[in-house]
Protein backbone atom coordinates (compact mmCIF):
# COMPACT_ATOMS: atom_id res chain seq x y z
CA UNK A 1 0.00 0.00 0.00
CA UNK A 2 1.29 3.40 -0.97
CA UNK A 3 1.57 5.70 2.04
CA UNK A 4 -0.25 8.99 2.49
CA UNK A 5 2.17 10.84 0.80
CA UNK A 6 1.90 9.27 -2.54
CA UNK A 7 1.12 11.54 -4.93
CA UNK A 8 -1.97 12.81 -6.76
CA UNK A 9 -0.44 12.52 -9.99
CA UNK A 10 0.95 9.24 -9.42
CA UNK A 11 -2.76 7.92 -7.92
CA UNK A 12 -4.88 9.46 -10.65
CA UNK A 13 -2.55 8.36 -13.89
CA UNK A 14 -4.95 8.40 -16.51
CA UNK A 15 -7.81 10.67 -15.25
CA UNK A 16 -8.28 13.29 -17.95
CA UNK A 17 -11.11 15.93 -15.91
CA UNK A 18 -9.39 18.79 -14.18
CA UNK A 19 -12.67 18.82 -12.05
CA UNK A 20 -12.08 15.24 -10.79
CA UNK A 21 -8.24 15.90 -9.73
CA UNK A 22 -9.22 19.65 -8.44
CA UNK A 23 -11.76 18.03 -6.25
CA UNK A 24 -9.33 15.34 -4.83
CA UNK A 25 -6.45 18.12 -3.75
CA UNK A 26 -8.86 19.12 -1.31
CA UNK A 27 -7.86 16.60 1.22
CA UNK A 28 -8.98 15.40 3.91
CA UNK A 29 -12.69 14.94 2.84
CA UNK A 30 -15.23 16.31 5.97
CA UNK A 31 -18.44 15.19 7.17
CA UNK A 32 -21.78 16.73 5.83
CA UNK A 33 -23.98 17.92 8.95
CA UNK A 34 -26.47 20.23 9.11
CA UNK A 35 -25.38 21.93 5.66
CA UNK A 36 -21.58 22.16 6.67
CA UNK A 37 -18.69 20.35 5.95
CA UNK A 38 -16.73 19.26 9.06
CA UNK A 39 -14.26 17.47 10.50
CA UNK A 40 -15.16 14.15 12.87
CA UNK A 41 -15.78 14.86 16.26
CA UNK A 42 -12.82 12.14 16.91
CA UNK A 43 -10.72 14.30 14.29
CA UNK A 44 -9.42 10.73 12.66
CA UNK A 45 -9.20 10.29 8.80
CA UNK A 46 -9.15 7.13 6.68
CA UNK A 47 -7.30 6.49 3.00
CA UNK A 48 -9.35 5.88 0.05
CA UNK A 49 -7.43 4.03 -2.61
CA UNK A 50 -7.29 3.80 -6.19
CA UNK A 51 -7.67 0.33 -6.83
CA UNK A 52 -5.66 -0.22 -9.70
CA UNK A 53 -2.21 1.07 -8.39
CA UNK A 54 -2.92 1.27 -4.50
CA UNK A 55 -2.03 4.90 -4.45
CA UNK A 56 -3.78 6.93 -2.06
CA UNK A 57 -6.83 9.43 -3.61
CA UNK A 58 -7.53 11.45 -0.34
CA UNK A 59 -7.99 11.52 2.96
CA UNK A 60 -11.33 11.11 4.64
CA UNK A 61 -13.20 11.76 7.64
CA UNK A 62 -13.70 8.93 10.36
CA UNK A 63 -17.47 9.21 11.37
CA UNK A 64 -18.66 7.09 14.50
CA UNK A 65 -21.18 7.23 16.97
CA UNK A 66 -20.66 10.84 18.45
CA UNK A 67 -20.96 12.42 14.51
CA UNK A 68 -24.29 9.94 13.86
CA UNK A 69 -25.77 11.52 16.72
CA UNK A 70 -24.99 15.19 15.98
CA UNK A 71 -26.17 14.24 12.31
CA UNK A 72 -29.52 12.55 13.69
CA UNK A 73 -30.57 16.14 16.35
CA UNK A 74 -30.23 18.00 13.43
CA UNK A 75 -32.04 15.83 11.26
CA UNK A 76 -34.49 15.47 13.56
CA UNK A 77 -35.28 19.35 13.63
CA UNK A 78 -35.23 19.12 9.80
CA UNK A 79 -37.88 17.07 9.82
CA UNK A 80 -40.24 18.11 12.78
CA UNK A 81 -39.57 21.57 12.33
CA UNK A 82 -37.46 22.75 9.60
CA UNK A 83 -38.74 23.72 5.91
CA UNK A 84 -38.88 20.84 4.34
CA UNK A 85 -41.78 20.02 6.44
CA UNK A 86 -43.99 22.77 5.42
CA UNK A 87 -42.55 22.75 1.62
CA UNK A 88 -45.09 21.75 -0.92
CA UNK A 89 -44.19 18.24 -2.86
CA UNK A 90 -43.70 20.84 -6.22
CA UNK A 91 -41.31 22.33 -4.39
CA UNK A 92 -39.75 19.09 -3.63
CA UNK A 93 -40.20 18.21 -7.49
CA UNK A 94 -38.12 21.45 -8.04
CA UNK A 95 -34.88 20.33 -5.76
CA UNK A 96 -34.73 16.63 -7.10
CA UNK A 97 -34.85 17.64 -10.49
CA UNK A 98 -32.04 20.51 -9.97
CA UNK A 99 -29.93 17.53 -8.89
CA UNK A 100 -30.77 15.08 -11.53
CA UNK A 101 -29.56 18.49 -13.87
CA UNK A 102 -26.60 19.04 -11.69
CA UNK A 103 -25.45 15.58 -12.18
CA UNK A 104 -25.87 15.45 -15.39
CA UNK A 105 -23.66 18.47 -15.76
CA UNK A 106 -21.37 17.28 -13.94
CA UNK A 107 -21.22 13.54 -15.55
CA UNK A 108 -17.68 13.78 -16.81
CA UNK A 109 -16.10 14.39 -13.34
CA UNK A 110 -18.46 12.26 -11.42
CA UNK A 111 -17.54 9.30 -14.12
CA UNK A 112 -13.72 9.49 -13.23
CA UNK A 113 -14.26 9.86 -9.78
CA UNK A 114 -16.12 6.61 -9.82
CA UNK A 115 -14.10 5.04 -11.96
CA UNK A 116 -10.62 5.83 -10.13
CA UNK A 117 -12.19 4.96 -6.48
CA UNK A 118 -13.88 1.58 -7.31
CA UNK A 119 -11.66 0.43 -10.14
CA UNK A 120 -14.78 -0.21 -12.93
CA UNK A 121 -14.14 0.73 -16.03
CA UNK A 122 -14.32 3.92 -16.91
CA UNK A 123 -17.11 3.20 -19.99
CA UNK A 124 -19.04 1.53 -16.92
CA UNK A 125 -19.20 4.59 -15.25
CA UNK A 126 -20.03 7.28 -17.92
CA UNK A 127 -22.64 4.92 -19.56
CA UNK A 128 -24.49 3.37 -16.61
CA UNK A 129 -23.46 4.78 -13.36
CA UNK A 130 -23.75 8.33 -13.66
CA UNK A 131 -26.48 8.64 -16.29
CA UNK A 132 -28.44 6.44 -14.36
CA UNK A 133 -28.36 8.27 -11.02
CA UNK A 134 -29.57 11.52 -12.84
CA UNK A 135 -32.53 9.36 -14.01
CA UNK A 136 -33.32 7.86 -11.13
CA UNK A 137 -33.67 11.30 -9.37
CA UNK A 138 -35.84 12.70 -12.46
CA UNK A 139 -37.63 9.69 -12.05
CA UNK A 140 -38.78 10.26 -8.28
CA UNK A 141 -38.99 14.15 -9.03
CA UNK A 142 -42.22 13.20 -10.77
CA UNK A 143 -43.67 11.15 -8.02
CA UNK A 144 -43.28 13.81 -5.30
CA UNK A 145 -46.71 15.35 -6.69
CA UNK A 146 -48.26 11.37 -6.96
CA UNK A 147 -48.43 10.34 -3.59
CA UNK A 148 -51.80 9.78 -3.24
CA UNK A 149 -54.35 8.62 -0.26
CA UNK A 150 -58.07 6.85 -0.90
CA UNK A 151 -60.91 7.96 0.38
CA UNK A 152 -62.84 4.45 1.90
CA UNK A 153 -66.20 3.28 2.11
CA UNK A 154 -67.29 3.83 5.75
CA UNK A 155 -70.27 3.99 7.96
CA UNK A 156 -72.76 6.53 6.99
CA UNK A 157 -72.16 9.03 9.63
CA UNK A 158 -68.46 9.00 8.81
CA UNK A 159 -65.54 9.97 6.24
CA UNK A 160 -63.07 8.15 6.23
CA UNK A 161 -59.51 8.69 4.70
CA UNK A 162 -55.54 7.86 4.17
CA UNK A 163 -52.82 10.10 4.40
CA UNK A 164 -49.65 9.00 2.89
CA UNK A 165 -47.62 10.85 5.54
CA UNK A 166 -43.27 10.58 5.43
CA UNK A 167 -41.66 8.12 7.80
CA UNK A 168 -39.27 10.63 9.11
CA UNK A 169 -35.44 10.10 9.74
CA UNK A 170 -33.89 7.62 7.02
CA UNK A 171 -30.76 6.23 8.10
CA UNK A 172 -28.96 4.65 4.20
CA UNK A 173 -25.94 2.42 3.71
CA UNK A 174 -24.65 2.01 0.52
CA UNK A 175 -22.28 -0.23 -1.11
CA UNK A 176 -19.07 0.41 -2.50
CA UNK A 177 -19.96 -1.80 -6.18
CA UNK A 178 -22.17 0.98 -7.66
CA UNK A 179 -21.83 4.28 -5.07
CA UNK A 180 -23.35 7.05 -7.13
CA UNK A 181 -26.45 4.94 -8.25
CA UNK A 182 -27.20 3.05 -4.92
CA UNK A 183 -27.38 6.99 -3.32
CA UNK A 184 -29.54 7.41 -5.78
CA UNK A 185 -31.85 4.99 -5.40
CA UNK A 186 -31.99 5.98 -1.35
CA UNK A 187 -32.46 9.42 -1.56
CA UNK A 188 -33.97 9.87 -4.13
CA UNK A 189 -37.18 8.30 -3.10
CA UNK A 190 -36.91 9.11 0.62
CA UNK A 191 -36.99 12.87 -0.49
CA UNK A 192 -39.87 12.23 -2.95
CA UNK A 193 -42.17 11.19 -0.06
CA UNK A 194 -40.97 14.36 2.35
CA UNK A 195 -38.24 12.40 4.58
CA UNK A 196 -34.80 13.30 5.54
CA UNK A 197 -32.04 11.38 5.15
CA UNK A 198 -28.49 10.33 7.21
CA UNK A 199 -26.35 8.58 4.15
CA UNK A 200 -23.41 6.88 5.12
CA UNK A 201 -21.18 5.28 1.91
CA UNK A 202 -19.15 2.50 2.12
CA UNK A 203 -15.88 3.19 3.42
CA UNK A 204 -13.72 1.74 0.42
CA UNK A 205 -15.85 4.64 -2.07
CA UNK A 206 -17.06 7.60 -0.29
CA UNK A 207 -15.76 9.79 -2.99
CA UNK A 208 -19.03 10.19 -5.58
CA UNK A 209 -21.14 10.46 -2.06
CA UNK A 210 -19.23 13.20 -1.00
CA UNK A 211 -19.47 15.27 -4.16
CA UNK A 212 -22.96 14.38 -4.29
CA UNK A 213 -23.63 16.42 -1.41
CA UNK A 214 -21.64 19.04 -2.53
CA UNK A 215 -23.96 19.15 -5.21
CA UNK A 216 -26.79 18.65 -3.47
CA UNK A 217 -26.28 21.86 -1.07
CA UNK A 218 -25.48 23.65 -4.33
CA UNK A 219 -28.97 22.69 -5.65
CA UNK A 220 -30.10 24.58 -2.44
CA UNK A 221 -31.74 22.10 0.05
CA UNK A 222 -32.36 23.26 3.22
CA UNK A 223 -30.10 22.69 6.17
CA UNK A 224 -30.45 18.97 7.81
CA UNK A 225 -32.54 17.45 5.56
CA UNK A 226 -29.39 14.89 3.59
CA UNK A 227 -26.38 14.42 5.98
CA UNK A 228 -23.13 12.89 5.11
CA UNK A 229 -21.27 10.36 7.70
CA UNK A 230 -18.35 8.77 6.16
CA UNK A 231 -16.59 5.81 8.22
CA UNK A 232 -16.64 2.28 8.99
CA UNK A 233 -19.43 -0.35 9.63
CA UNK A 234 -18.73 -0.90 13.20
CA UNK A 235 -18.52 2.78 13.90
CA UNK A 236 -20.95 4.69 11.59
CA UNK A 237 -22.98 1.87 10.21
CA UNK A 238 -23.89 0.38 13.49
CA UNK A 239 -24.66 3.50 15.25
CA UNK A 240 -27.44 4.19 12.58
CA UNK A 241 -28.66 1.15 12.88
CA UNK A 242 -29.18 1.02 16.30
CA UNK A 243 -29.87 4.77 16.53
CA UNK A 244 -33.27 5.18 18.88
CA UNK A 245 -34.21 8.28 17.10
CA UNK A 246 -33.68 6.93 12.98
CA UNK A 247 -37.08 5.74 11.79
CA UNK A 248 -35.82 3.63 9.28
CA UNK A 249 -32.51 2.22 8.15
CA UNK A 250 -32.09 0.91 4.39
CA UNK A 251 -29.26 -1.13 3.35
CA UNK A 252 -28.08 -2.32 0.38
CA UNK A 253 -25.01 -5.12 0.98
CA UNK A 254 -23.92 -8.50 1.77
CA UNK A 255 -26.35 -10.99 3.61
CA UNK A 256 -23.94 -11.56 6.13
CA UNK A 257 -24.06 -7.42 7.22
CA UNK A 258 -27.65 -7.17 6.58
CA UNK A 259 -28.43 -9.72 9.52
CA UNK A 260 -26.32 -7.42 11.41
CA UNK A 261 -28.53 -4.35 10.41
CA UNK A 262 -31.49 -6.11 11.08
CA UNK A 263 -30.36 -7.31 14.76
CA UNK A 264 -29.24 -3.82 15.62
CA UNK A 265 -32.49 -2.19 14.34
CA UNK A 266 -34.63 -3.82 16.90
CA UNK A 267 -33.98 -1.63 19.86
CA UNK A 268 -37.05 0.84 18.21
CA UNK A 269 -38.43 -1.46 15.91
CA UNK A 270 -37.25 1.02 13.34
CA UNK A 271 -38.48 -0.24 9.67
CA UNK A 272 -35.61 -1.95 8.03
CA UNK A 273 -35.33 -2.47 3.83
CA UNK A 274 -32.64 -5.31 2.73
CA UNK A 275 -31.09 -5.52 -1.20
CA UNK A 276 -28.24 -8.30 0.16
CA UNK A 277 -26.96 -10.85 -1.88
CA UNK A 278 -27.26 -13.22 -4.70
CA UNK A 279 -26.36 -16.27 -6.57
CA UNK A 280 -28.47 -16.01 -9.75
CA UNK A 281 -28.94 -18.59 -12.36
CA UNK A 282 -28.61 -17.76 -16.22
CA UNK A 283 -29.86 -20.46 -17.96
CA UNK A 284 -29.12 -21.14 -21.46
CA UNK A 285 -31.47 -23.87 -23.51
CA UNK A 286 -30.24 -24.94 -27.16
CA UNK A 287 -32.35 -23.10 -28.99
CA UNK A 288 -31.18 -19.63 -27.48
CA UNK A 289 -29.74 -17.24 -30.19
CA UNK A 290 -25.76 -18.18 -29.02
CA UNK A 291 -24.22 -14.88 -29.92
CA UNK A 292 -26.76 -13.17 -28.18
CA UNK A 293 -26.77 -15.70 -24.79
CA UNK A 294 -22.68 -15.95 -24.82
CA UNK A 295 -22.78 -12.29 -24.85
CA UNK A 296 -25.24 -11.46 -22.36
CA UNK A 297 -23.89 -14.29 -19.96
CA UNK A 298 -20.37 -12.05 -20.26
CA UNK A 299 -21.75 -9.16 -19.46
CA UNK A 300 -23.93 -10.27 -16.49
CA UNK A 301 -20.55 -11.86 -14.80
CA UNK A 302 -18.09 -9.84 -15.85
CA UNK A 303 -19.79 -6.28 -15.76
CA UNK A 304 -17.92 -4.64 -12.77
CA UNK A 305 -15.86 -7.21 -12.26
CA UNK A 306 -18.50 -9.44 -11.40
CA UNK A 307 -18.96 -7.24 -8.19
CA UNK A 308 -23.21 -7.39 -9.15
CA UNK A 309 -25.55 -8.43 -6.48
CA UNK A 310 -27.50 -10.05 -9.41
CA UNK A 311 -24.46 -10.99 -11.11
CA UNK A 312 -25.28 -14.48 -13.30
CA UNK A 313 -22.35 -16.18 -11.49
CA UNK A 314 -24.02 -19.74 -11.68
CA UNK A 315 -24.72 -20.21 -15.70
CA UNK A 316 -26.74 -23.68 -16.45
CA UNK A 317 -26.31 -24.88 -19.79
CA UNK A 318 -28.39 -27.89 -21.02
CA UNK A 319 -26.15 -30.92 -21.44
CA UNK A 320 -25.94 -31.07 -25.42
CA UNK A 321 -24.83 -27.57 -25.95
CA UNK A 322 -22.83 -26.93 -23.01
CA UNK A 323 -19.03 -27.43 -24.40
CA UNK A 324 -20.38 -25.48 -27.45
CA UNK A 325 -21.46 -22.58 -25.01
CA UNK A 326 -18.59 -22.86 -22.44
CA UNK A 327 -15.71 -22.71 -25.72
CA UNK A 328 -17.71 -19.52 -26.42
CA UNK A 329 -18.03 -17.59 -22.96
CA UNK A 330 -14.23 -18.57 -22.15
CA UNK A 331 -13.33 -17.13 -25.10
CA UNK A 332 -14.90 -13.94 -24.89
CA UNK A 333 -14.02 -13.86 -21.22
CA UNK A 334 -10.24 -14.27 -22.56
CA UNK A 335 -10.61 -11.69 -24.95
CA UNK A 336 -11.90 -8.96 -22.28
CA UNK A 337 -8.89 -6.20 -22.26
CA UNK A 338 -7.64 -6.10 -18.22
CA UNK A 339 -5.86 -3.13 -17.23
CA UNK A 340 -5.99 0.40 -15.96
CA UNK A 341 -10.09 1.55 -15.88
CA UNK A 342 -9.37 4.99 -17.10
CA UNK A 343 -7.84 3.88 -20.54
CA UNK A 344 -10.13 3.77 -23.39
CA UNK A 345 -10.60 -0.02 -24.15
CA UNK A 346 -10.32 -1.63 -20.48
CA UNK A 347 -13.65 -3.35 -20.20
CA UNK A 348 -12.26 -5.08 -17.01
CA UNK A 349 -10.57 -2.99 -13.85
CA UNK A 350 -9.48 -4.38 -10.89
CA UNK A 351 -11.19 -5.26 -8.00
CA UNK A 352 -12.64 -2.42 -5.23
CA UNK A 353 -9.72 -3.67 -2.24
CA UNK A 354 -7.27 -6.08 -1.51
CA UNK A 355 -9.42 -7.49 1.07
CA UNK A 356 -11.96 -8.36 -1.89
CA UNK A 357 -8.83 -9.39 -4.34
CA UNK A 358 -7.85 -11.88 -1.54
CA UNK A 359 -11.85 -13.00 -1.39
CA UNK A 360 -11.81 -13.90 -4.70
CA UNK A 361 -8.40 -15.59 -5.37
CA UNK A 362 -9.61 -17.53 -2.12
CA UNK A 363 -12.28 -19.03 -4.41
CA UNK A 364 -10.33 -19.58 -7.14
CA UNK A 365 -8.17 -22.23 -5.08
CA UNK A 366 -11.57 -23.91 -3.48
CA UNK A 367 -12.71 -24.12 -7.30
CA UNK A 368 -10.26 -25.93 -8.34
CA UNK A 369 -9.60 -27.60 -5.14
CA UNK A 370 -13.20 -28.97 -5.47
CA UNK A 371 -12.30 -30.40 -9.19
CA UNK A 372 -13.72 -28.00 -10.94
CA UNK A 373 -11.58 -26.46 -14.27
CA UNK A 374 -10.41 -22.93 -14.92
CA UNK A 375 -11.65 -22.73 -18.94
CA UNK A 376 -9.82 -19.48 -19.07
CA UNK A 377 -8.88 -17.57 -15.90
CA UNK A 378 -8.29 -18.59 -12.60
CA UNK A 379 -5.37 -16.78 -11.80
CA UNK A 380 -4.84 -13.26 -10.29
CA UNK A 381 -3.83 -10.42 -13.07
CA UNK A 382 -0.56 -10.01 -14.24
CA UNK A 383 -0.45 -6.09 -13.79
CA UNK A 384 2.49 -5.09 -11.22
CA UNK A 385 0.33 -3.62 -8.84
CA UNK A 386 -3.84 -2.94 -7.91
CA UNK A 387 -6.00 -5.68 -7.34
CA UNK A 388 -6.55 -7.58 -11.08
CA UNK A 389 -8.39 -11.20 -11.64
CA UNK A 390 -8.59 -12.55 -14.67
CA UNK A 391 -11.58 -12.82 -16.20
CA UNK A 392 -13.11 -16.82 -15.13
CA UNK A 393 -14.65 -19.88 -16.55
CA UNK A 394 -15.13 -22.40 -14.20
CA UNK A 395 -16.77 -25.91 -15.87
CA UNK A 396 -17.28 -28.77 -14.57
CA UNK A 397 -19.17 -27.35 -12.02
CA UNK A 398 -22.22 -28.80 -9.67
CA UNK A 399 -24.27 -26.97 -8.15
CA UNK A 400 -23.60 -28.42 -4.73
CA UNK A 401 -19.06 -27.19 -4.92
CA UNK A 402 -18.75 -24.06 -2.71
CA UNK A 403 -17.97 -21.71 -5.90
CA UNK A 404 -22.04 -22.61 -6.83
CA UNK A 405 -23.12 -21.98 -3.34
CA UNK A 406 -21.65 -18.94 -2.14
CA UNK A 407 -21.25 -15.57 -3.33
CA UNK A 408 -18.51 -14.92 -4.87
CA UNK A 409 -18.40 -11.23 -5.96
CA UNK A 410 -16.01 -11.56 -9.12
CA UNK A 411 -15.43 -11.82 -12.15
CA UNK A 412 -16.03 -15.60 -11.73
CA UNK A 413 -18.40 -17.63 -14.03
CA UNK A 414 -19.35 -21.49 -12.89
CA UNK A 415 -21.11 -23.55 -15.62
CA UNK A 416 -23.47 -26.34 -14.17
CA UNK A 417 -24.82 -28.94 -16.67
CA UNK A 418 -28.96 -29.18 -16.75
CA UNK A 419 -31.07 -31.98 -18.09
CA UNK A 420 -34.17 -30.38 -18.71
CA UNK A 421 -36.46 -28.27 -17.56
CA UNK A 422 -37.55 -29.37 -14.07
CA UNK A 423 -33.83 -29.88 -13.18
CA UNK A 424 -32.65 -26.73 -14.32
CA UNK A 425 -35.90 -25.42 -11.90
CA UNK A 426 -35.12 -27.27 -8.95
CA UNK A 427 -31.14 -26.46 -9.25
CA UNK A 428 -32.15 -23.20 -9.85
CA UNK A 429 -34.18 -22.23 -7.26
CA UNK A 430 -31.38 -24.79 -4.71
CA UNK A 431 -29.94 -21.62 -3.19
CA UNK A 432 -30.18 -19.50 -0.20
CA UNK A 433 -30.67 -16.28 -1.88
CA UNK A 434 -33.33 -15.13 -4.61
CA UNK A 435 -32.16 -11.94 -6.28
CA UNK A 436 -32.55 -12.58 -9.73
CA UNK A 437 -32.64 -15.34 -12.91
CA UNK A 438 -32.23 -15.32 -16.32
CA UNK A 439 -33.64 -17.67 -19.00
CA UNK A 440 -32.36 -17.79 -22.90
CA UNK A 441 -34.37 -19.43 -25.28
CA UNK A 442 -36.56 -18.95 -28.67
CA UNK A 443 -39.73 -20.46 -26.72
CA UNK A 444 -41.59 -18.05 -25.46
CA UNK A 445 -43.80 -20.26 -23.66
CA UNK A 446 -40.86 -22.35 -21.66
CA UNK A 447 -39.75 -18.84 -21.02
CA UNK A 448 -42.67 -17.08 -18.87
CA UNK A 449 -43.20 -20.67 -17.03
CA UNK A 450 -39.81 -20.90 -16.07
CA UNK A 451 -40.29 -17.45 -14.87
CA UNK A 452 -42.75 -18.06 -13.08
CA UNK A 453 -41.44 -20.83 -11.11
CA UNK A 454 -38.14 -19.51 -10.43
CA UNK A 455 -38.05 -17.80 -7.00
CA UNK A 456 -36.11 -14.66 -7.63
CA UNK A 457 -37.06 -11.16 -7.35
CA UNK A 458 -36.18 -10.05 -11.06
CA UNK A 459 -35.99 -12.60 -14.25
CA UNK A 460 -35.08 -11.55 -17.30
CA UNK A 461 -35.77 -13.06 -20.71
CA UNK A 462 -33.31 -13.23 -23.58
CA UNK A 463 -31.03 -10.44 -21.31
CA UNK A 464 -29.27 -9.58 -18.81
CA UNK A 465 -29.00 -7.13 -16.36
CA UNK A 466 -32.05 -4.86 -17.32
CA UNK A 467 -32.65 -2.01 -14.11
CA UNK A 468 -34.48 0.43 -14.90
CA UNK A 469 -35.95 3.49 -12.26
CA UNK A 470 -39.80 2.28 -12.81
CA UNK A 471 -39.40 -1.61 -12.49
CA UNK A 472 -38.91 -2.94 -8.77
CA UNK A 473 -35.69 -4.02 -7.62
CA UNK A 474 -35.60 -6.70 -4.76
CA UNK A 475 -34.58 -10.31 -3.61
CA UNK A 476 -36.29 -13.28 -1.97
CA UNK A 477 -35.02 -15.74 0.92
CA UNK A 478 -31.83 -14.19 1.92
CA UNK A 479 -31.72 -11.54 -0.77
CA UNK A 480 -33.69 -9.65 1.22
CA UNK A 481 -36.84 -7.85 1.63
CA UNK A 482 -38.79 -4.59 0.39
CA UNK A 483 -38.49 -3.44 -3.24
CA UNK A 484 -36.18 -0.72 -4.57
CA UNK A 485 -37.35 1.57 -7.67
CA UNK A 486 -40.22 1.91 -9.13
CA UNK A 487 -43.97 3.18 -7.29
CA UNK A 488 -42.89 0.29 -4.44
CA UNK A 489 -40.17 2.56 -2.96
CA UNK A 490 -42.88 4.78 -2.10
CA UNK A 491 -43.66 2.17 0.16
CA UNK A 492 -40.79 1.77 2.31
CA UNK A 493 -40.68 5.72 2.44
CA UNK A 494 -44.18 6.50 3.62
CA UNK A 495 -46.74 5.30 6.33
CA UNK A 496 -50.40 5.29 6.58
CA UNK A 497 -52.52 7.17 8.64
CA UNK A 498 -56.02 6.66 8.81
CA UNK A 499 -58.37 9.10 9.64
CA UNK A 500 -62.34 9.28 10.66
CA UNK A 501 -64.55 12.76 10.59
CA UNK A 502 -67.91 12.78 12.24
CA UNK A 503 -70.29 13.95 10.24
CA UNK A 504 -73.27 15.66 11.30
Amino acid sequence: MASASASLESATRGAKSSAALEFLKSSPKKLLINGKWVPSKSGKTFETLNPSNEQVLALVAEGDKADVDEAVKHARKAYEEGKWASMSPHQRTHFLLKIAELIDKHAEELAELETLDNGKPLFESKNIDIPGAAETFRYYAGFATKIYGETNPSDPSMFNYTLREPVGVCGQIIPWNFPLLMASWKIAPALACGNVVILKPAEQTPLTAIRLGELICEAGLPEGVVQIVTGFGPGAGSSIAEHPDIDKVAFTGSTEVGKLILQASTGNLKRVSLELGGKSPNIIFPDADMPSAVFGSALGIFMNQGQVCCAGSRVFVQESVYDQFTDSLSQMASGLTLGNPLVPGTRMGPLVSKEQHDRVKGYLKAGKAEGATAKTGGEPGKQESGYFIQPTVFTGVNNQMKIAREEIFGPVASAIKFKDEADVVFQGNDTSYGLAAAVWTKDINRALGIARKLKAGTVWINTYGMIDPMSPFGGYKQSGFGRELGKYAIDLYTQITSVYAKIG
